[in-house]
């Protein structure tokens, strides 16, 4: 059983996932702190600092409390947009740059065939320069 085990946490994949789950967890933090400390005063600066947290109805006793549920929502929204610009169209635009061309795709059968005919045809029309008179 230990054996198992320890082949089990051995695995590299297994060790890979780990490495990229706390590599994500870091950069999670640091995209937040993004957020919170430079995006959200931007948009401080044009309506005030979007926190709806003290928003929220009463029913019967039981408080909804929408304002927190809006306020994270935009947070999400936002950190989403700078992950996409900031890092994601920054990687795809250098990936693409610095990637081989691909090589073309084989032909098709039906392209092998067609061109064989028309290889046929040419070389029928190239015996024969003065047609069938």
């Amino acid at each position: 059983m230990i054996q198992g085990f320890r082949e089990f946490i051995l695995r590299g994949n297994l060790v890979d996932l780990a490495v990229g789950f706390i590599i994500g967890a870091a950069f999670s933090t640091v995209v937040k702190s993004f957020t919170d400390n430079l995006v959200m005063p931007v948009i401080g600066m044009f309506g005030g600092v979007p926190d709806f947290r003290s928003l929220g109805v009463s029913v019967n006793g039981s408080v909804f409390k929408y304002g927190a549920f809006l306020t994270d929502l935009l947070s999400f929204l936002l950190t989403a947009a700078v992950l996409y610009f900031f890092v994601v169209r920054p990687f795809t635009a250098m990936l693409n740059r610095f990637a081989k061309p691909e090589a073309p795709a084989a032909p098709t059968r039906q392209e092998v065939l067609l061109t064989e005919i028309r290889d046929a045809i040419r070389g029928q029309s190239a015996s024969r320069p003065f047609g069938d008179d």
